[in-house]
């Protein structure tokens, strides 16, 4: 590693932090952030040595955005707010033989987990017991996890969720509380945080992160990766804002290739062991640079399409792996 004295020395400390898998706090984590644009290297390095230690296997996963648009709510940044007019398809729960079909196609793809995503607040009874359904079906006959992406879920709704298959439940938190406020006026962060417990307590799968990019400090980054850390989450979403035409966030600008890799490495080094998975504006944002990912820290990626967006190939992503000697 080449380093200046001071940040030599920073580097150093936390070397066999790495190596032993230990992770570091949200005030250890921004110690490294006054040199991180200058001694990007080295910091990916870390996250190297925190990855290889935490142990988290690679993967694909996948999703089918089976319920669109004409949300209540007003994320600044989402293209299915029924408020901001960005053309994103609307339509109503798809029928049961395409989840299916979406299953058996990820399945054969190599993917681990599918995430069947509603827009909206939360599924309607009818909605949810299709959902469940429909989710029974596919799990005896496709090898593959189903995750639920269906917004806000009661402790007693995810305890159905589980016995009708699905191992997962993925709510975002989207944003640390001190920035949430600024994207999302509709309902407080208390919600999703509620939502993400309930998950718990019902003995699913965790799968919980947020978006970068949204005009956060990284102080607010940090703030964020310590509350997925109390909240004993699984696996931490990784995504990077693609500003839509339509919607408040529409103007900004998108993260520099080098920033959202520093952004996976320290929530690597503050989460060895949790998968640290790659999902929407990795190719808007990172282009060819997405090679680094796995050198940054991640385990994980989301591929083919995302809910309103192009994503990458799931062919060119296998090829990828494959030349890096990334088996999954």
């Amino acid at each position: 590693m080449h380093s200046s004295p001071g940040m030599r020395d920073t580097i150093t400390t936390f070397l066999d932090r790495a190596a032993s898998g230990r992770a570091l706090s949200a005030g250890e984590a921004a110690s490294l952030l006054p040199s991180l644009s200058d001694h990007l290297g080295d910091v990916l390095a870390l996250a190297r040595l925190s990855a290889s230690a935490g142990g988290a296997s690679p993967f694909l996963c996948g999703i089918i955005n089976a319920k669109s648009g004409r949300c209540s709510e007003d994320c600044a940044f989402c293209a299915q707010a029924a408020r901001h007019d960005t053309g994103a398809p609307e339509y109503a729960m798809v029928d049961g033989l395409s989840l299916l079909r979406r299953a058996e196609a990820l399945a054969g793809s190599g993917a681990r987990y599918m995430g069947v995503v509603f827009s909206g607040v939360s599924p309607d009874k009818a909605d949810f017991e299709r959902l469940c359904e429909d989710a029974r079906r596919i799990v005896a006959r496709v090898p593959i996890r189903l995750c639920a992406s269906v917004g806000i879920v009661s402790e007693d709704q995810a305890r159905v969720l589980k016995q009708a298959g699905f191992s997962s439940c993925h709510h975002n938190l989207e944003s640390a509380p001190s920035h949430y406020g600024a994207i999302c006026r509709s309902h407080g962060i208390e919600r999703r945080i509620e939502t993400a417990r309930n998950a718990r307590k019902a003995g699913l799968r965790l799968c919980c992160g947020g978006i970068f990019g949204l005009g956060e400090s990284w102080e607010q980054r940090l703030e964020l990766s310590a509350l997925l850390a109390e909240l004993d989450v699984d696996s931490i979403p990784v995504n990077f804002l693609t500003p839509i035409p339509g919607t408040p966030l529409a103007g900004r600008s998108m993260l520099p290739p080098g920033e959202a890799l520093g952004v996976v490495a320290l929530l690597r080094l503050m989460h060895p062991a949790r998968d640290i998975v790659i999902c929407g504006g990795r190719t808007a944002v990172l282009g060819e640079w997405d090679r680094l990912l796995f050198s940054a820290g991640a385990n994980a990626m989301m591929t083919g399409d995302y809910l309103t967006t192009s994503g990458s190939a799931v062919d060119r992503d296998r090829a990828m792996l494959a030349a890096l000697g990334i088996r999954i």
